[in-house]
């Protein structure tokens, strides 16, 4: 028996999750209950996590590539977006890999100039 699954769409920048398209839904995602559930705990996670990196940014002496808080909202912001991949039409499917977002995510810029122990800017 295939379980049934409906249509959603959703916004991961307005973090809303539509029965109906409009201009602000980004993803066509099909889902059964279970992961509707799970999509609206990724979104409510990621709406907390990024509240708390904002409450860690103005912390002064602390450096960001150091900090747990945009470590964690990344994590969350990596699974929703594998979330929306393995649920998604074949467009959003798509929309996902043009935007590059899972490699970007899941890698950190460690490597980018600035980064290294003899920079000026790293001090």
């Amino acid at each position: 028996m295939t379980i049934p699954r409906t249509p959603y769409y959703v916004s991961v920048t307005h973090r809303l999750i539509q029965e109906v398209p409009n201009d602000s839904t980004e993803f066509e995602v099909l889902l059964d209950e279970e992961e509707l559930t799970l999509l609206r705990d990724k979104i409510a996670g990621l709406h907390d996590e990024d509240e708390y990196t904002l409450k860690r940014a103005p912390v002064p002496f602390k450096s960001a590539d150091h900090d747990e808080a945009p470590e964690q909202f990344n994590r969350q912001l990596t699974e929703l977006y594998v979330l929306l991949y393995r649920t998604g039409s074949e467009r959003t499917r798509k929309a996902i890999m043009d935007m590059g977002v899972l490699n970007n995510l899941s890698n950190t810029d460690y490597n980018h100039p600035g980064y290294g122990d003899g920079s000026p800017l790293n001090k």
